[in-house]
């Protein structure tokens, strides 16, 4: 995880809960499946099982190792299309290099985050450096679909690059949590990156017995997901560990509660918080496109062979392959 803890600095605190304020309650929690992604690499499928109407407005979230590769084993994705959502990169432990057909890219490595709005339609690819590739190591990331409503689907493709140390940190009332914030406002501390889709989006720890009472919009939705260690969330005490994704009803603040012991995987429990606006339109996605009528999938799809979303710049750059 990023090498900075709540007790190395002195951070803003966010004040406990009105006494009126309406806790959220857990309506479900989910364990994601393993599978693979892109040329091979291990992702957990955090929104499995959960209906598009929860989860609005985002799409799709894949936890991205983690896992520690030998030399020679990192993966990433060959150069692909997207059409018609945003995607957020967000790595935690290792280092990607990203490149898209708009002249975006950059790398991105250890708490960075990469904001790609892919609109009316881009080709990108992200892969491990040469370097990566030949020593091996960790990695672990986060990559997250927003989606776009139907008037922003074709917006010009854009790139934002987060750097670990603009995102603004927080901590609990009482000092015990640390909230990372990239993107939305918290307590009134805003995030940096700016999204067309309103929504917020924060990397939670929280050590053994603390425990986090975290305002949140009444017109947002809310989830967390455990990227690592043991916990609960909501005054019902849900039981939470790494993997699983649990799905808030109404309200104004939601809890978040680590276990008195953690194991040797997590010195804390880490999590994911993220809700947004629902865009309440109808969504279409196939592959790497994210539409509102089939009709329109037809035409991304269409418009990728003709070549219309981008192409592969001169200079690109390609996953590196080992020789044997």
């Amino acid at each position: 995880m990023p090498a900075v803890t709540a007790d190395t600095l002195i951070l803003p605190r966010l004040q406990q809960p009105a006494p009126d304020s309406v806790e959220r309650p857990v309506r479900s929690v989910t364990t994601a499946p393993r599978g693979y992604e892109g040329e091979g690499f291990p992702v957990r499928r955090a929104f499995h099982g959960v209906d598009l109407a929860s989860l609005d407005p985002f799409v799709h979230m894949d936890q991205m190792g983690a896992v520690d590769y030998g030399p020679g084993e990192p993966k990433g994705t060959p150069w692909h299309p997207h059409r018609g959502f945003e995607t957020v990169t967000y790595m935690i432990d290792g280092t990607f290099q990203h490149q898209d057909s708009h002249g975006g890219g950059g790398v991105i490595t250890d708490g960075a985050t990469q904001w790609m709005t892919a609109g009316a339609g881009i080709l990108h690819i992200e892969t491990p450096p040469e370097a990566l590739v030949m020593s091996g190591g960790l990695f672990h990331g986060i990559q997250l679909w927003v989606n776009l409503p139907k008037r922003d689907k074709f917006r010009p493709p854009r790139y934002q690059s987060i750097e670990g140390p603009q995102v603004s940190l927080l901590t609990s009332h009482d000092g015990g949590a640390l909230i990372r914030v990239i993107a939305g406002d918290i307590g009134g501390y805003r995030g940096p990156g700016s999204t067309y889709t309103p929504i917020s989006f924060l990397h939670v720890t929280t050590p053994p017995g603390a425990q986090l009472q975290l305002p949140w919009r009444p017109d947002f939705n809310a989830l967390v997901y455990a990227l690592a260690g043991f916990g609960s969330v909501g005054t019902e005490r849900r039981a939470l560990e790494g993997g699983q994704l649990a799905v808030f009803g109404a309200g104004d603040h939601l809890t978040i509660s680590a276990a008195d012991r953690q194991d040797a995987s997590s010195a804390n429990l880490e999590v994911l918080v993220l809700g947004g606006l629902p865009i309440g339109e109808p969504v279409v996605h196939y592959g790497p496109f994210v539409m509102n009528t089939e009709e329109e999938i037809m035409q991304a799809i269409l418009d990728y062979r003709a070549g219309r979303l981008g192409v592969v710049p001169a200079d690109a750059l390609m996953p590196h392959v080992p020789r044997d």
